[in-house]
């Protein structure tokens, strides 16, 4: 079984934590009725939606990619680098501990945001919410599974996959201007067209892969390389920092 955790969006996710963006008025209402479309998506993907419990006083809470790690073999629980995130971890280990053995990190700060896994490797950002400390501790803690993680340095923008995301079994989609190609040796690129750096955010499923319609630009170029696309609008979360891989956390029951 194909399990999507996801969360509700607060009715006070205008006052997310905001880094690289500037603020601007956000629609709770519509955030949520976009939000609830993208979890059809998933839904009509073949994935089990298990919905975490409503926090209405965190306003990043919709974002639940951040507060966990799911691997094959455990869940790492991180430790967000905005402080005032840090309370959404509990209810997501609640949840995640009927799945998988748990590894709750306990040094430096870690966002999930910031992880791409390829395979074996976990490439992690090093940015203002992932630390140094936080991406050695990450290591120390998956080496008796088998895995590789590498730090990725990056600019520009909150997340690693806020530059970077795989769209096909060797392909990923990327900001050359954010991240550099190299740090993936083995991989094949598309770029984001120039007129869209944010576009580099795709969530993919295998088969199909769910991408906002705020980029047609850089969703023609994925499509042209043979990836097929459903397209939700995520304009609200968008104005928040968030992407299509940030409000939901994916596993295999």
């Amino acid at each position: 079984m194909k399990i999507a955790i996801t969360r509700e969006v607060s009715p006070a996710i205008e006052r997310c934590e905001l880094t690289y963006v500037s603020r601007a008025p956000i629609d709770a209402a519509l955030a949520a009725a976009q939000h609830a479309s993208y979890e059809r998506a998933l839904e009509a993907a073949g994935y089990t939606l298990r919905r975490l419990p409503p926090a209405p006083g965190l306003p990043d809470a919709v974002f639940v990619e951040d507060t966990a790690l799911v691997l094959d073999e455990i869940a790492v629980i991180t430790r967000p680098g905005a402080a005032s995130r840090r309370a959404e971890t509990d209810s997501t280990a609640m949840l995640l501990a009927e799945y998988r053995p748990l590894l709750n990190l306990s040094a430096g700060t870690l966002d999930g945001g910031d992880v791409l896994r390829l395979d074996r490797t976990l490439y992690v950002g090093l940015s203002a919410r992932s630390s140094r400390a936080g991406i050695e501790a990450l290591a120390q803690g998956l080496r008796p599974y088998g895995y590789r993680v590498e730090a990725v340095p990056f600019s520009g923008c909150l997340h690693l996959k806020s530059a970077v995301t795989q769209v096909g079994p060797e392909t990923l989609l990327l900001n050359p201007d954010w991240v550099e190609p190299r740090h993936f040796p083995a991989m094949n690129t598309i770029e984001v067209d120039p007129a869209e750096p944010h576009a580099a955010n795709a969530l993919w499923l295998g088969g199909m892969t769910i991408y906002p319609e705020s980029w047609p630009l850089t969703g023609a170029r994925i499509e042209r390389a043979g990836g097929r696309l459903v397209r939700v609008d995520m304009s609200e979360t968008e104005k928040a920092e968030g992407g299509v891989t940030c409000c939901s956390l994916l596993l295999d029951a």
